[in-house]
């Protein structure tokens, strides 16, 4: 069903947590704009402004490590001063409440942790933007450190002191491997959910839109809340096309 209004999306919407067990949400960029943060394939959006860098060019080139973290640090101010939106407030209401054991997201802003769900709740699919990991020996560095270290070499990305390995934020990029252990917790969280909420997620990454169809498959009701149409519309029990912080807003709670 696509809402034809916004009245009943968010009416259909509350029925169909006030029944749930367990509510799943699955985030992605979308949640996040009404913050600051620009998503990536809408027009205007991170991608269409600069190509993204694979994996493997970021491994085989120091320019590319270097034009990596000018990116990252170009972006400093928006993601510094970005704070949970009404949609994080929402999801972190129903976390607080008992509905919802966890969210996942595609997100890499740390805005859901801010809104008060705990790190260990907060499923992160493709990593985590606010900090730096040596690729080679896991070794944590803090974004402070690089930029200084940026600064001090005249904009070379820096390696890691104790072994020599390449040092990235601590995101997946094209071509890298997902995460196992948050792939498996997705799975787990998914297959117990019986209403997953798929909200601003264009839904076209895989493997990490799966999801949906899974819990889907398994029996759970299917509500997708995008700005966009979805290639997964037409197997939602709601579609609501609305602004999602409108459509959430009124789940927080105080």
């Amino acid at each position: 069903m696509i809402a034809p209004d916004l009245e009943t999306g968010i009416a259909t919407l509350r029925e169909l947590i006030d029944r749930a067990r367990a509510v799943l949400p699955f985030t992605g960029a979308g949640i996040s704009t009404e913050c600051g943060i620009p998503d990536f394939r809408s027009p205007g959006g991170l991608w269409t402004k600069n190509r993204p860098i694979p994996f493997d060019e970021f491994l085989a080139s120091q320019e590319m490590r270097n034009e990596a973290w000018r990116r990252r640090f170009a972006m400093e101010d928006k993601f510094a001063a970005a704070r949970p939106g009404r949609g994080h407030l929402a999801l972190a209401s129903l976390y607080r409440i008992g509905k919802t054991p966890a969210v996942v997201t595609q997100n890499i802003d740390n805005l859901h942790q801010s809104s008060g769900i705990a790190p260990e709740h907060v499923v992160e699919l493709h990593g985590n933007n606010t900090y730096a990991l040596c690729l080679d020996c896991a070794t944590r560095y803090e974004l402070a450190w690089v930029k200084d270290k940026l600064s001090a070499c005249g904009g070379q990305a820096p390696d890691c002191p104790d072994c020599g390995g390449p040092i990235k934020s601590a995101t997946v990029s094209f071509g890298q491997a997902m995460p196992e252990h948050a792939m498996r917790r997705a799975e787990e969280l998914t297959l117990a959910c019986d209403l997953f909420l798929a909200v601003g997620s264009s839904l076209v990454v895989w493997p990490a839109a799966g999801f949906p169809l899974l819990a889907k498959r398994n029996g759970a009701r299917l509500v997708i809340i995008n700005r966009e149409a979805t290639e997964f519309d037409g197997v939602a029990d709601l579609v609501v096309r609305e602004d999602i912080g409108t459509v959430l807003a009124p789940l927080i709670v105080h």
